[in-house]
């Protein structure tokens, strides 16, 4: 990891830091939780609103109106589909499903929180994740992830076009 990674990652993790200050960049920032008290892995994704609505376009859905009150009653559902297809996670040597927990605007309504777990998982070997949320709209797309295994181990990937997939060896 370069010097301008580690910097980029710790700024974002701040408490009450908001990666989605400036949209000059395309970046997402994810958080992926094991928990072996709940036996999860517990989600945590910040797009821009803007962008995921312009990727789920691409795919032929229109006027979804993330977050508003106009918001399209299958939005949820294209969202997890979406994500399913471009966050994958791999717990030794299963791919695993996301399911849906929910959703929230961020703090400056720029961005979305996406939440969605894993349940009834146990991670013996490794956790493995792929993440190209985005890159096939932005060439500059990075994405920032955080992947913690019960609160004691703990990896951080900063993924680009021709790097998305890192792995926490347990």
């Amino acid at each position: 990891m370069t010097i301008v990674q580690i910097a980029l990652i710790s700024i974002l993790y701040l408490p009450g830091c908001n990666s989605t200050v400036d949209h000059d960049f395309h970046l997402s920032k994810c958080d992926i939780d094991y928990s072996r008290e709940e036996s999860s892995l517990q989600v945590s994704i910040s797009i821009f609103i803007d962008d995921l609505e312009l990727a789920l376009k691409q795919q032929g859905h229109d006027s979804l109106s993330i977050c508003t009150q106009k918001e399209a009653g299958n939005a949820e559902l294209l969202i997890l589909e979406y994500l399913q297809s471009h966050l994958l996670l791999n717990v030794d040597g299963s791919q695993v499903l996301l399911e849906w927990v929910g959703k929230e605007i961020s703090e400056d309504l720029a961005a979305v929180w996406c939440y969605l777990q894993v349940s009834n998982v146990h991670p013996q070997k490794f956790i493995a994740v792929t993440n190209d949320v985005l890159m096939e709209l932005f060439d500059d797309q990075q994405n920032l992830v955080k992947l913690q295994y019960d609160k004691q181990k703990k990896s951080f990937f900063l993924f680009a076009r021709d790097e998305y997939s890192g792995q926490l060896d347990l």
